[in-house]
């Protein structure tokens, strides 16, 4: 999730008494019945969010990528089937329903371009470790925290100039660090566990899933990477079959 995004999905071990809602509290449309084409149609937020979702998806290289790579791995993603526009809670900006294999796009809190490219980016990182991998949402805060890791170091979410947009300043290792800050608090957005346990977790798999860049092959610090990766993904098969 980003807090921007957070995956309605997982954890292990409830803290206190209150039941674990899984962070579909933050997604209130979730719950709702859907609104005709019409209705919707005439709420600035809903047609602006599904303009720059297009616009993510046709010029985006991380997006396109990622979509590469999933109708590879047998998951096509389809617009009008996989994203929804929804509004939500205030501290989010999408998430990814394990459960319906769709992912909330919150139209209330994504005011601009480079929002969306990042939060769809994010977003579809959950969904390609959702379709290549036995990820348990709801039980292993491990795998939760895992493929949030892999998003925060993937999507851009770290990237030097986001980050100083959040002035938050760092030396060596600050990429590294700004990774694990954004993967505990996405898990604590979505889970009701302590920071003890979202830490442990996090730190429990942050090398092997810091390292794991599929299906980057690279961490894309920026657009330039992001279009360099994409290349590289496309030639894959070419280079297989010379072999």
């Amino acid at each position: 999730m980003e807090q921007g995004e957070a995956a309605p999905p997982a954890a292990e071990g409830k803290e206190g008494e209150e039941e674990d809602d899984f962070g579909y509290r933050l997604f209130p449309d979730r719950n709702k019945k859907p609104q005709s084409f019409l209705v919707r149609s005439l709420f600035t937020f809903h047609n602006r969010c599904q303009l720059m979702l297009r616009m993510t998806l046709d010029t985006n290289p991380y997006a396109q990528l990622l979509l590469e790579a999933m109708k590879q791995s047998g998951c096509t993603v389809y617009n009008d089937r996989h994203f929804s526009c929804e509004n939500c809670d205030g501290c989010v900006s999408g998430g990814f329903d394990s459960a319906t294999s769709q992912i909330v796009l919150c139209q209330n809190n994504i005011r601009h371009q480079s929002h969306m490219n990042r939060v769809v980016t994010h977003e579809l990182i959950h969904a390609f470790d959702h379709c290549r991998a036995h990820v348990d949402w709801f039980k292993n805060v491990k795998h939760l925290a895992c493929s949030e890791i892999r998003a925060a170091n993937l999507s851009g979410d770290c990237t030097l100039m986001n980050e100083i947009a959040r002035f938050k300043f760092g030396l060596k290792g600050h990429h590294q660090t700004c990774v694990r800050d954004r993967a505990i608090r996405s898990i604590l957005a979505v889970r009701k566990v302590s920071r003890e346990m979202a830490e442990k977790a996090v730190d429990e798999v942050f090398d092997a899933c810091f390292n794991d860049l599929e299906p980057f092959g690279r961490i894309p610090h920026s657009k330039t990477d992001a279009k360099r990766a994409y290349k590289d993904f496309q030639n894959r098969d070419r280079y297989n079959a010379n072999l």
